[in-house]
């Protein structure tokens, strides 16, 4: 796969050979924007048989525009509550999906005491974004796509028939 528009590079898809995971774990910065977004995604295109959560370095605040660019794609993440790896009542995850580098710090401490396979997907901040609330909201839209693109990838979903 090659570099999008940003210059992050998509992860490459998973061996034919390999075992789906059962569980994946999104994390970001503050679990209030990136990873919500990616745990909310994955639920959605995978309703069965995988276990979803997500959590941050640090708690943050809720985001209202993420909120808002998830409400356009019918995914509702307003009562998401922010929460720390250490908050996490099981921390047993066969993936992390790391999307920013304090949490790939993080995650990788991890894997000194657990068996887990970390995977590092560079992800812009669209909390940084300045401008018209049309900009701000564009960039927003732009990760979640983004995610929702990856994440396809990444656990081979197939759309349904209708």
């Amino acid at each position: 796969m090659g570099a999008g528009t940003d210059g992050a590079v998509a992860p490459p898809p998973a061996p034919a050979t390999a075992r789906p995971p059962r569980s994946v774990l999104f994390v970001c910065g503050m679990n209030s924007v990136r990873s919500p977004m990616g745990a909310a995604i994955t639920r959605r295109l995978f309703p069965r048989g995988l276990y979803v959560a997500s959590a941050g370095v640090r708690k943050g605040e809720p985001d209202m525009f993420a909120v808002s660019v998830m409400e356009e794609d019918g995914i509702d993440i307003s009562r998401h509550r922010s929460q720390t790896i250490e908050d996490l009542e099981d921390t047993n995850f066969d993936v992390v999906i790391t999307l920013a580098p304090e949490a790939h710090h993080r995650a990788l401490e991890l894997t000194r005491t657990m068996a887990v396979s970390v995977e590092y997907w560079p992800t812009a901040d669209p909390t940084l974004t300045s401008g018209t609330r049309e900009q701000i909201l564009d960039a927003y839209r732009a990760v979640r796509d983004q995610l929702a693109e990856r994440i396809k990838a990444r656990f081979g979903w197939m759309p349904t028939g209708s």
